[in-house]
């Protein structure tokens, strides 16, 4: 094994890695220097400067395409649940099926109270979207049940932190759940011999998600074909719901918080760094360096993850950096395998000097927990308590 040394912070890149002999070349393309639209390098000097520029080179990298304003917002039903009122409504966007969501908020609350976009997770499973994170009857899918159970501590937490005043909303994702891609609009022999019979059969949802995930390929190169990228589609699908949530009347749009374990993390560090309407982020799981996707662990990661050419301008953790100095709190497993502990530590290292220099270092916090892939409740705790300070 030969070992390559990172002059900057002297961790090694080692080969044989996940593209044998041509790892440490392909790592020398991004180098070891700040890229180019960092805050760390020295030539950005003014934050608004900075900011204005590296948001645009982003925007113009992830590639959003027009979702047009979501429409014909529709509350289809409203009741209580665990000391919750409970909204069951849904929007349409330019394209694709309708957008479903939940709204949380306690029973009896007066507005304005802050608000929240709770961002539900990847998990290898897409027949399922807002329902992983929420809790709306008794009567909860078996897979659901087990869902939170490995993930989240037993708990709804979207559920919990709506209890704590907050007006909570938590829409599908694309390519999840009322957003899925369903097999009754593909062609025959993409398929596989499956039908969107009896969907609700936790056998057909295990075969549904199976196929799902064999089709991410073709679908992250149709979005690549089509001139946007499947982060772009997921930050412009994610500020619209954030449009849906700003407008009520009872939720006050200066006081919001968004959030989420993994995929949700992913898209917390997209619509975080993107929108400064979000004024406080919480992501989970989801944060390391583009050496580490390159080098060590994109067979872990979906095909969700990854914007062409954005590594030239930002490492990921950058990403969300485009937000300082508003308040960012990363929570990490140690144990976590979808990540390298080298790399996680980098990008709480990168974040840690934006916030620095920006003069905000009291705005950003990173902590690390033991333990495998998960937002269990001691983790819960401390975001839930960082929200508070800053929202409540």
């Amino acid at each position: 094994m030969t070992i390559d040394f990172d002059k900057t912070t002297a961790l090694p890149v080692t080969t044989p890695s996940m593209i044998g002999a041509y790892g440490s070349w392909a790592a020398s393309l991004i180098g070891d220097d700040p890229p180019t639209f960092s805050l760390r390098r020295d030539e950005w000097a003014d934050l608004d400067a900075w900011r204005a520029a590296a948001r645009a080179r982003f925007r113009e990298r992830v590639a959003s395409p027009d979702t047009g304003n979501p429409w014909d917002v529709t509350v289809h039903s409203q009741y209580e649940f665990d000391g919750l009122h409970v909204e069951e409504l849904s929007w349409q966007l330019a394209y694709g099926p309708r957008t479903e969501a939940i709204l949380l908020k306690p029973v009896g609350a007066t507005g304005p109270l802050p608000g929240m976009i709770a961002l539900h997770d990847h998990g290898g499973n897409k027949y399922f979207g807002k329902r992983k994170i929420t809790r709306t009857d008794h009567d909860q899918h078996p897979m659901m049940a087990d869902h939170q159970q490995r993930y989240y501590g037993g708990h709804a937490w979207a559920n919990e932190i709506a209890k704590r005043g907050y007006i909570v909303l938590i829409h599908d994702a694309f390519a999840f759940a009322s957003r899925r891609v369903r097999l009754a609009d593909m062609p025959d022999f993409l398929r596989a011999g499956l039908t969107d019979d009896d969907p609700e059969n936790p056998a057909n949802i295990e075969a549904y998600n199976r196929w799902a995930g064999n089709h991410e390929h073709l679908l992250a190169k149709s979005l690549f074909s089509a001139g946007t990228t499947w982060p772009g589609v997921f930050l412009a699908e994610d500020v619209a719901a954030l449009d849906v949530l700003c407008a009520r009347p009872d939720v006050d749009a200066t006081r919001v918080g968004c959030g989420g374990l993994s995929g949700g993390g992913l898209r917390t560090v997209h619509l975080a760094g993107a929108d400064e309407r979000i004024r406080a982020a919480v992501c989970v799981g989801m944060m390391t360096t583009w050496r580490d996707y390159l080098l060590h662990k994109c067979h872990t990661h979906t095909w969700m993850c990854y914007t062409p050419l954005l590594p030239n301008d930002l490492d990921y953790p950058e990403i969300l950096g485009l937000r300082v100095p508003l308040p960012t709190l990363v929570l990490n497993n140690r144990e976590d395998a979808l990540f390298t502990m080298p790399e996680m530590e980098r990008a709480d290292l990168i974040l840690s000097q934006v916030y620095v220099k920006a003069g905000a270092a009291d705005s950003y916090r990173c902590s690390f927990y033991p333990g495998g892939h998960k937002f269990d409740l001691e983790m819960q705790a401390e975001a839930f308590a960082w929200l508070d300070g800053w929202l409540q």
